[in-house]
């Protein structure tokens, strides 16, 4: 299979256990909760209607990242998934797609556009940042690996789409680590349980502007994790040139339980 510099083989990342895989199996086949009915989630704080672009996880599409459009639309921003079906990796055709469409939502609305992305979707959206600055707001990533050589349970399936992507297989590792400008915030949530990707590569490196956060949940529901959602919600509210680090103290002033389910 292809060698792919980005995915350690020399053990310098420890992977995911085959026990917190088996952790993400069980998540994904678990129902979600009814976002609307957690008491945490209806005190979120409104958006000021500036654009918002989601991008899914690896062999995932916008269906996976629902429950997080959703629920930002319902707090009053202008959300759009990336529309190119299942996300099979930084092919050619995806990275010329979601550019345009990073174009298009931002002539639309005049304004600067915040990027949420799940996994290898945050990793998209992390390179958008750093390749148009000017038209981007603010990063979000959801367990999405900021610091490569990483360890993946999706090691074999990455490898063997690689030979699609042309352009990925020739970036330069210290490129694809460094982060955006420093005016550009950037968040990134992560969880020890992660079971798809090396919880420790999701780390963004420190700035000024840049924050690791801790939640609880698997990598694959992190779109529908309640405590990822609340945070994702706080970080998107804050007013433009006035970001501030994350507070959890002012964030979770209720507790964020699953009171009902689908």
């Amino acid at each position: 299979m292809t060698e792919l510099p980005f995915l350690d083989r020399d053990g310098r990342v420890t992977p995911p256990s085959k026990r917190r895989l088996l952790g993400e199996f069980r998540a994904v086949l678990t129902p979600r909760p009814r976002l609307a009915r957690l008491p945490a989630l209806q005190s979120a704080p409104r958006g000021d209607g500036h654009p918002v672009f989601v991008l899914p996880g690896f062999l995932t599409n916008d269906q996976r990242t629902r429950h997080l459009r959703l629920f930002l639309s319902r707090l009053g921003y202008a959300v759009y998934g990336w529309g190119q079906g299942v996300n099979w990796g930084p092919t050619d055709r995806a990275l010329a797609a979601i550019e345009r469409r990073l174009h298009e939502i931002h002539r639309r609305h005049g304004r600067k556009v915040s990027l949420v992305g799940h996994s290898l979707g945050g990793v998209l959206a992390r390179e958008l940042a750093k390749k148009f600055p000017a038209e981007v707001r603010q990063v979000v990533m959801l367990g999405s690996p900021a610091k490569l050589p990483t360890a993946t349970s999706l090691d074999v399936f990455f490898r063997l789409l690689a030979r699609f992507h042309r352009q990925a297989l020739g970036a330069d590792l210290a490129a694809v680590n460094r982060p955006p400008p420093d005016g550009i915030p950037v968040s990134a949530l992560y969880t020890r349980d992660d079971g798809i990707v090396a919880w420790q590569s999701c780390l963004e490196a420190p700035g000024p502007h840049r924050e690791n956060i801790e939640v609880r949940g698997n990598h694959s529901t992190l779109p529908s994790n309640p405590e990822a959602l609340l945070i994702v919600a706080d970080r998107l509210a804050q007013a433009e040139g006035g970001w501030r680090p994350y507070d959890a103290q002012t964030v979770r002033r209720h507790p964020v339980g699953e009171t009902a389910r689908d």
